[in-house]
């Protein structure tokens, strides 16, 4: 369970869709439960996103037609009303951040999954090169090769907002 925030957050950023990362990660915590024997100690968090990480690509593969991308919503809306609703003077703030927000999601979306979950899990979740491997099931070199691919592509992808805007 203390763990139920990252395995949400992979899969919200794999899944695109908050119904469908709340299916996957309700589908990871029972393949979690009906294999924890063989769970042999180590990092519980890493097995448990390599877990979320492996019941969405299984869930991808029986709904790739359902599969779309979504745009993501934030709870900054209330704070900017609350905000207002208080006379703060850093109503403006929040509206920069949440433009930043947003913008910093739409690129990220842009970028293949691959990329996109290597950079999610060091960025975001702040796991180490080597747990990544273990999550993603690939050598450690690779995932310094994807991770800074995946850097580059956000940052073309940046760059391709800012020019549509």
């Amino acid at each position: 369970m203390a763990h139920l925030d990252a395995a949400y957050n992979l899969a919200r950023w794999l899944a695109r869709d908050e119904r469908d990362a709340e299916d996957v990660v309700q589908e990871a915590c029972l393949r979690a439960f009906r294999f924890y024997a063989g769970f042999h100690g180590g990092n519980a968090r890493a097995w448990l996103l390599a877990i979320v990480r492996n019941t969405y690509y299984t869930w991808l593969e029986k709904n790739r037609l359902h599969a779309q991308n979504v745009e993501f919503t934030d709870e900054t809306v209330a704070a900017v009303e609350y905000e207002m609703a208080t006379g703060s003077d850093s109503v403006e703030r929040l509206l920069q951040q949440e433009d930043s927000r947003q913008l910093v999601r739409r690129a990220l979306e842009r970028i293949p999954a691959e990329f996109r979950e290597v950079l999610v899990l060091r960025e975001l979740e702040d796991l180490s090169y080597r747990e990544i491997a273990q999550i993603a099931d690939i050598p450690l070199g690779t995932v310094m090769s994807r991770l800074s691919r995946a850097r580059k592509l956000m940052l073309h992808a940046l760059k391709e907002l800012d020019q549509e805007s």
